[in-house]
């Protein structure tokens, strides 16, 4: 398919330019052409095992994309066995955007975060909304167990390396930007939001209010 996008120059649009175009950036190292694995190992295992984070990228049936963030306690993802890990549902926005894709499209991506490592590991496979009552019970928090949770049945498994975050200086607190510089929020949900008489300042109680009490 050729897209037409007459505003911008240099648009890569055919498989025969795209080609000819990936000639010029080179091919990749017999090291990042052989690190994909099928399976969870035990380096991949304890990758996952002491990261707070991931993102989650899903697409719906007609492949529009979705990412989406999960975070909670190191281990909170589940290794089950060489071929599949849980991600319980904690409680969000109620969108369940994620989860309506996974039913019509169930292609997943994950990337896990380890707070201070400049690697991170991609996860590929195929997902399915899960309600094993063993699986909610085992990821059970203060006492509250999730509704449902992401089973992902593992294709290949990665590192990727660190370049990205160290451009970004994620992990380096003393190059954040002041607090008072930081986008409001609460100001942008007002704005997008357009519910009428509702305040930035009463999105703000709201969201920390959630966060003190709904987390689980």
């Amino acid at each position: 398919m050729v897209f037409e996008i007459k505003k911008f120059e240099g648009i890569i649009s055919t498989v025969e330019e795209f080609e000819l175009f990936r000639t010029s950036v080179g091919t990749p190292s017999e090291r990042a052409a052989n690190k994909v694995i099928s399976f969870i190992d035990e380096h991949v295992s304890e990758f996952i095992s002491n990261s707070p984070f991931l993102t989650m990228a899903t697409a719906n049936s007609e492949g529009q994309c979705d990412v989406s963030p999960r975070g909670d306690h190191p281990g909170f993802v589940s290794v089950i066995d060489e071929q599949h890990l849980f991600i319980p549902e904690r409680p969000g926005n109620k969108r369940m955007d994620s989860a309506q894709n996974i039913i019509t499209n169930p292609n997943i991506g994950l990337i896990f975060l380890i707070p201070g490592l400049g690697e991170t590991l991609r996860v590929n496979g195929k997902a399915y909304i899960c309600r094993d009552p063993e699986l909610l019970e085992m990821s059970a928090v203060n006492g509250r167990v999730p509704l449902f949770g992401i089973l992902v049945e593992v294709q290949e498994c990665y590192v990727h390396c660190a370049k990205a975050l160290i451009r970004s200086s994620l992990w380096k607190p003393d190059l954040w930007p002041e607090k008072e510089t930081l986008p409001s929020v609460p100001q942008m949900l007002v704005d997008h939001a357009k519910i009428p008489n509702v305040t930035s300042e009463e999105v703000a109680k709201s969201l920390q209010e959630g966060y003190v009490n709904r987390l689980y």
